[in-house]
């Protein structure tokens, strides 16, 4: 087994990973370098310089983040997904939840980016971007293929919750750009799902039925017989 430790480097939270000991057990949740981040783990803290100064992880607690990952600057398809990002800022905003990406890309590089972005598309991308050159971030939330020798961070999504809980992760690979409707109904879905304790169906657009939680005993699942829905799928309104 191995525990996460953490030390500050230059502004910015390094983790590290040490083997335990026959004597020692790992603290709850902590992040191992054996096993990706995962759902419903806490996601690690951090402090990183960005586009809009410095910004620390913890600090958006009380609102729901996607911190995403693009692997370069000045490349077509994170242009493209920042573009269309940025353009649909106010439906995130509407939905309390604030976009923050990370490259390993240098804070220069990144500014350059955005500068030219807005010369040549009129588009001012305002979310913050995290400069990452040590990997350190990147490493942490798995957004680093282990595997390769490529420094570059994977097209890695995590959609945290207001008490810094990852709640839905996903990866597309480097020639695929992410859907921004997608993104948004995922955001969407969760926060419907946890306000109404209910579950979300397949293609789950706002405004459509709900899922109950299914019957867990028999006695419960006999009870739930009425009319022609069976019992381990009833809808129902928000």
């Amino acid at each position: 087994m191995q525990v996460c430790i953490s030390v500050w480097r230059s502004g910015l939270k390094v983790t590290r990973f040490r083997p335990l000991d026959s004597t020692e057990t790992a603290p709850p949740h902590s992040p191992s370098a054996l096993r990706a981040l995962r759902i419903n783990d806490p996601a690690p803290d951090f402090i990183a310089r960005t586009t809009q100064g410095e910004k620390r992880l913890s600090d958006y607690r009380g609102r729901w983040l996607v911190l995403f990952s693009h692997p370069a600057d000045f490349t077509p398809v994170c242009t493209s997904e920042f573009i269309a990002l940025a353009r649909r800022a106010d439906a995130f905003e509407a939905l309390g939840c604030d976009l923050m990406a990370l490259s390993v890309d240098s804070l220069y590089s990144h500014l350059a980016w955005l500068k030219d972005i807005y010369r040549r598309f009129g588009v001012k991308v305002a979310f913050p971007i995290i400069e990452d050159p040590s990997m350190a971030i990147g490493h942490a939330f798995g957004m680093v293929d282990a595997g390769s020798s490529d420094s570059a961070t994977v097209r890695a999504s995590f959609v945290i919750d207001p008490t810094g809980i990852v709640r839905a992760i996903s990866w597309y690979p480097m020639n695929i750009g992410r859907s921004v409707d997608e993104l948004l109904r995922l955001v969407t879905a969760l926060q419907t799902a946890d306000r109404e304790q209910a579950s979300t169906p397949a293609g789950w657009s706002p405004g459509e039925p709900l899922l109950e939680p299914a019957a867990t005993t028999l006695d419960a699942a006999l009870a739930d017989g009425d009319g022609d829905a069976p019992w381990y799928y009833r809808e129902r309104r928000a």
